[in-house]
C-alpha cells in the first residue's frame, strides 16, 4: 500500500461512502482500546449532516465530569482560565444565568472594555454549551436523541473493505 494524499474527497457519495467506513473503524479501535487497555474512552463524531454518533466505554456524562475534574477548577477547555464559578458544577445552568445577569447590572457592554468583554464572552459560551449538554442529556432519556454507536460498543459485524 502507498501512502494516501489526505485531501477532502469531491464527490459527495465517495465522500459519505468513506467517512461511514472510516467511521466504523474509528468506534471499533475505540472499543478495542477500551477493551485491552482497561481505558475509558468517549468518542463524540457528527456526521456532515450534522447526526451524532456516539460511543463511551462508562458513561459519556462521568468522562466528560472527569476531564473537567482533570482540568482542575478555573480551567476552561483549552486550559485558560475561566472566569465564572459554578461550584464545581460545569451543568448548573441557573448559576450560569445569574451570573450572566450580575454581569449586566455591573457592566454596559456598549462601553466595555475587551477584557470585560471577554469575560461576557466566557460566560455565554458556558452557558450555551451546558444548555447544549442538558438537551442532549434530555434527549437521550427520551429516547429520541442519538443514532449510532452506543455505550455497549460497536453494533454488529461491519464489512470492512479497502479504501
Amino acid at each position: 500500500r502507498g501512502r494516501v494524499e489526505l485531501r477532502r474527497i469531491e464527490d459527495r457519495t465517495s465522500r459519505q461512502v468513506r467517512f461511514s467506513k472510516r467511521r466504523s473503524g474509528l468506534f471499533k479501535k475505540a472499543f478495542e482500546l477500551s477493551l485491552l487497555c482497561d481505558a475509558e474512552v468517549a468518542l463524540l463524531v457528527f456526521s456532515p449532516a450534522g447526526k451524532l454518533y456516539e460511543y463511551s466505554s462508562s458513561s459519556i456524562e462521568a468522562t466528560y465530569d472527569r476531564y473537567q475534574r482533570f482540568a482542575g477548577p478555573g480551567m476552561n477547555v483549552n486550559g485558560g482560565d475561566a472566569s465564572t464559578n459554578n461550584d464545581g458544577d460545569p451543568s448548573n445552568i441557573q448559576s450560569t444565568l445569574k451570573e450572566i445577569a450580575s454581569w449586566s447590572i455591573q457592566n454596559n457592554a456598549d462601553v466595555s472594555d475587551a477584557n470585560k468583554l471577554e469575560k461576557l464572552e466566557k460566560l455565554l459560551t458556558d452557558a450555551l454549551r451546558n444548555t447544549k449538554s442538558k438537551k442532549m442529556s434530555a434527549q437521550q432519556n427520551s429516547g429520541a436523541g442519538t443514532s449510532g454507536e452506543n455505550a455497549n460498543g460497536p453494533r454488529g459485524k461491519k464489512k470492512r473493505g479497502r479504501t
